[in-house]
């Protein structure tokens, strides 16, 4: 079966299951508003009317103004661009950096192996908000200081979870086999490992790339976070925090654009992990 033919495959059977259709349709609808905020929002996020602060959705304002007179949406809208890059390079780099670190940890050279056991026990313990600051020192508050706390743990938990399944794949005759034949190892871990901790992996990026949705609003209100001259969703959360009792309505739609992205980012990982297993997708071995 060719790749495109699998992947078409993948689709289908992800856009089949209730679930994965409705976090397909909110992550596509995403994307679109990302991209279309980059060129155009009702209103310049410099904007203020200093005339109706506070004011409830209108036909002016469609989802009301804050306590500046700054229109709500026009800072929801591009606030989803910056959502949407911090979501994606923390996807990717927990990505390839813990599977690099699941390769090291079952790698052939006793020492290599060990070492890289060893490095990741110690550094998964060091909490995020620690690593974040760490990065604000010399960054300040910065996307990039986001990037990198959220990566750094994620990979290593994906290491420390991946790596079990990974050492029992190891353990496989196929896999003794292709040694005793001489085959290199970076092409026993592509075709023999890798397929078999990628379930597990794409369940641990959809979580890393969740959770760091919920790490941005975090690290934001804490002041690490994304500086105060960039939209994002927890920028509109952090500033509406200190008036929620007396107007709650600033703080419900970024808290919920917040909670559906979460849930959905959720859905996708779950969906595109069963759709891709040939264990659970009965097409795939067709």
């Amino acid at each position: 079966m060719s790749a495109l033919k699998k992947l078409w495959i993948i689709i289908v059977s992800i856009m089949k299951r209730p679930d994965g259709l409705a976090a397909s349709v909110f992550c596509g609808l995403w994307v679109i508003v990302s991209l279309v905020s980059l060129i155009w929002t009702p209103y310049d996020l410099t904007f203020s009317d200093g005339y109706n602060v506070w004011s409830a959705p209108s036909s002016a304002h469609l989802l009301g103004t804050d306590g500046a007179g700054a229109d709500i949406a026009s800072w929801l809208l591009a606030g989803s661009a910056t959502e949407l890059a911090i979501v994606l390079a923390v996807s990717v780099i927990t990505l390839i950096v813990g599977v690099a670190g699941v390769a090291l940890t079952v790698s052939t050279h006793l020492a290599v192996r060990t070492t890289a056991v060893i490095v990741i026990d110690a550094l998964i313990s060091i909490p995020t908000v620690v690593v974040a600051l760490i990065c604000a020192a010399p960054l300040g508050a910065s996307i990039t200081g986001i990037i990198i706390a959220c990566s750094f743990a994620y990979s290593l938990n994906l290491m420390r979870v991946v790596r079990p399944i990974a050492v029992s794949a190891v353990r496989s005759s196929y896999v003794t086999f292709a040694r005793y034949k001489a085959v290199p190892e970076w092409k026993i871990f592509l075709h023999h490992i890798l397929p078999q901790i990628m379930p597990t992996v794409i369940i641990n990026v959809s979580l890393a790339a969740a959770t760091s949705i919920l790490a941005e609003s975090g690290l934001t209100y804490l002041g690490i976070g994304v500086p105060s001259h960039i939209a994002s969703w927890g920028r509109s959360l952090a500033t509406a925090v200190s008036y929620v009792t007396v107007h709650p309505s600033v703080a419900i739609w970024p808290g919920l654009l917040i909670t559906v992205a979460v849930v959905s980012v959720n859905l996708l990982g779950d969906a595109i992990r069963e759709a891709s297993d040939p264990m659970s997708n009965e097409a795939l071995r067709r």
